[in-house]
């Protein structure tokens, strides 16, 4: 397991508390799981996603990603419509573990209250709730 230091953790995204990041482009967010969620979830070995079109909300379970360890749910960080789903996780699943933050990103989505960007953690506010945890 990674230690904190060790951990990517970039500033241009934002944060849930169950380990999602958001990145905003233009009207649309792309969401995948943090580089602590990889790493405790260890190899991933399938990744389950919605169908484009679907719509969530705020914190909904939209997907869940299986690991050798475990089965964990996705939580979507805005509400919205699923307009991009990344396929190449069907082939490919450890590319969430390899590159969780570029190739293994899972949802693009368009959201109902672009705001709720706003309600999520930034890069700080997400490190300390990762101390509370360790």
């Amino acid at each position: 397991m990674k230690t904190l230091d060790e951990l990517i953790l970039p500033h241009d995204l934002r944060y849930t508390r169950d380990h999602e990041w958001a990145r905003v482009e233009g009207d649309l967010v792309r969401v995948g799981i943090t580089d602590y969620a990889q790493d405790q979830l260890g190899d991933v070995v399938y990744v389950e996603l919605p169908e484009p079109g679907q719509t969530f909300a705020r914190g909904e379970a939209f997907g869940t990603v299986e690991s050798v360890k475990a089965v964990s749910e996705l939580y979507l960080p805005v509400g919205g419509e699923i307009v991009e789903v990344n396929a190449g996780l069907s082939e490919a699943p450890q590319l969430v573990n390899e590159s969780p933050y570029d190739r293994g990103w899972m949802v693009v989505v368009r959201p109902s209250d672009p705001a709720e960007i706003k309600g999520l953690l930034d890069v700080e506010a997400y490190r300390e709730h990762l101390k509370g945890i360790e």
